[in-house]
Parts: C-alpha cells; structure tokens; sequence
C-alpha cells in the first residue's frame, strides 16, 4: 500500500542522519567557513552565512540537512537556453518523506521579535504542522534533533527553549543551523527545493504524495544576491523559470495525464515575470501571489504500473536572465 511507506518509514531516523551531517560541518568549521558555538541552554547552533561567509560546501551540506539526511545533492551543470550554468542535482527514493517530512520550510519560528522559517527533520518529531504530517503518516520520536533556519537574525537562547519545549526535548538535544537567503549556502539549500516544490504543488492540487515512488530533478545555482529580498526573488526564479523535476509515480496513465500540466509554475496566472518584480506589484505582500505559483519549471511524471511518461512546462532562459541582472 502506498501509504504504509510512510508509515514504516520511522526507521529512517531522519534527526539521527541529520545530527550526523551537522556533527561534520562542526569538525570541518574552517574548511567550510561556517562558525559553531553552544549556547548558553546547551542548544548547538551552527551559523552558515550571518556572521561568517559559509560557501558552497556548507550549503551541500545544508541542502542535505534540510533532507534529512535521505536525499542526496550534488553540484551538477545545467544548461538554460543554451548557456552553461552552476546547478544542483537532487534525488530520493523517499520523496514524501525526505522532502515534506524533513525539507519543507513549514514551521514559523515567531519568538517576539525573532522570526525565521523552520525546516529540517525536527518537525518530523515535533509535528506542529498536524494536518500535513497527518496526510504523510510520518512520526519520529526523536532523542535529539536538528531545525534550519532561514533568517537574518542570530537566535537567541529564548528562541532555541522555545523550538525546545515545542517540541518536547531540552534545548541541549538541540542543533539549530542558520543561513540567511542572501549568502551561498542559503542560495544553495533554497535551490535544493526542487523536488520539494513540486511534491507541495501536487499535495495542494489534492493528489496523495505518498504515491510518489522517487524523484530526481536540477536547478541552477543563482549569483549571489546583494540582499535577501534580492535572493528571495533569485532563488524562486530558480525554481519557476529553471528547474527541472522528474517523479516515479504509482498511479495509471490516464489520472497522471489529468495531473501533469497542472504541477508546473506556467500553469499559474502569475507566471511569466521575474519574482521581485510580481512582489512588488503585490505591494510585498508574499500571501497575494498565487500559491500556484511555486513549483518546478517543467516536470516529467512516469508511472510504474505502465512504464509511460508525461510532460508539462518549459524552462524559460528569458526571465531567469532578467532575474539574475537585475
């Protein structure tokens, strides 16, 4: 049964492979540029890009972090109408597990003024977010866990007790990494989303996650924005005008057919301009754009029971370039 992978799936220990990868960034701390320090509740915080310039490798790492530890991200080539380009590769064979269990920045870390998106494998244990989790059927009971956040803003003792009592574990079994959009490693874990995305888009338009079997997909790596709002735009236009996602599905021809060309970005009326320019006409207000929006530039779905594929969007060389000069 389709759902019952999730479900068995506890034995990932997804916080356990993801305290893995953190306990590597701290060993490697200079060679990654990434600072490490205990806070005074005893919480493990790793900045990626705040304080210290983080790079390429801390944002693989980050990226595979945010996965739990189940996927696996590279840095391969893309190229977009024709012109050669930094990207990253990004792939699981537990889809619904590693990239909404684990990846999707879904907890809202609000700690008075203190505010940063959540993602990672602590939400797995800590299942704030009761109707997506109640969907995937996914639960750890963890001993120890680890929460990104995308934030500008170093976080306080108070914030980590807050993750901490939230999600019922003392702030010491806590390692809380951060990066802000506006570096490389913050860039490069946003990116990494690929599949991510496109997995939210299907579960938004109502088809059941679980039943995808495996996912591989790219997108290319932006330049460096000078600030975040800059990289809040460049990264998603990554993602809407230049990533490509492919999904092993277990569903017939005929119900992959109706679902295909509604997953990529184009099938949004907000499609077709870079992504500050669409916040801007919005008055900045990120909840007037259409959620339909935020999916992978073009997606291949195959199914496993026939073998076909079918295909929806397009890469769009265009906008991605006005994205990037701008």
């Amino acid at each position: 049964m389709p759902g019952a992978r999730a479900a068995d799936a506890a034995a990932f220990a997804l916080n356990d492979r993801a305290w893995a990868i953190a306990d590597e960034m701290a060993a490697q701390a200079s060679e990654l540029r990434v600072a490490v320090r205990t806070m005074p509740g005893g919480a493990r915080l790793i900045d990626a890009g705040i304080d210290v310039p983080g790079g390429y490798g801390a944002g693989l790492a980050l990226a595979r972090i945010c996965m739990g530890g189940l996927g696996h991200v590279a840095y391969e080539p893309v190229t977009i109408g024709g012109n050669p380009m930094p990207g990253v590769q990004v792939w699981t064979d537990h889809p619904a597990v590693s990239c909404m269990a684990s990846q999707y920045a879904g907890w809202a870390i609000k700690v008075g003024d203190y505010f940063g998106m959540g993602s990672g494998p602590l939400r797995a244990h800590a299942r704030v977010e009761r109707e997506l989790f109640g969907k995937l059927g996914y639960a750890e009971q963890a001993t120890r866990g680890v929460l990104v956040l995308e934030t500008r803003a170093q976080p306080t003792d108070a914030v980590a007790a807050w993750v901490a009592e939230r999600a019922r574990l003392a702030p010491s079994a806590l390692t809380l990494i951060v990066a802000p959009t506006a570096s490389i490693a913050g860039c490069v874990q946003i990116v990494a989303r690929v599949l991510e995305t496109g997995l939210h888009k299907m579960d938004a338009l109502g088809f059941d996650i679980t039943r995808v079997v495996s996912g591989v997909g790219t997108a290319p790596v932006p330049p460096v924005p000078a600030t975040d709002l800059h990289g809040i735009g460049r990264t998603n236009d990554c993602v809407l005008y230049g990533a490509q996602a492919r999904f092993v599905v277990d569903a017939d021809d005929a119900e992959l057919a109706a679902l295909v060309s509604r997953v990529p970005a184009d099938a949004s009326h907000d499609y077709g301009a870079p992504f500050s320019e669409t916040f801007r006409r919005y008055g900045n207000d990120f909840y007037k754009i259409d959620p339909m929006l935020f999916s992978p530039a073009e997606v291949w779905l195959t199914s496993v029971r026939s073998g076909r594929t079918v295909h929806a969007g397009r890469l769009n060389p265009e906008v991605l370039s006005r994205s990037f000069a701008g």
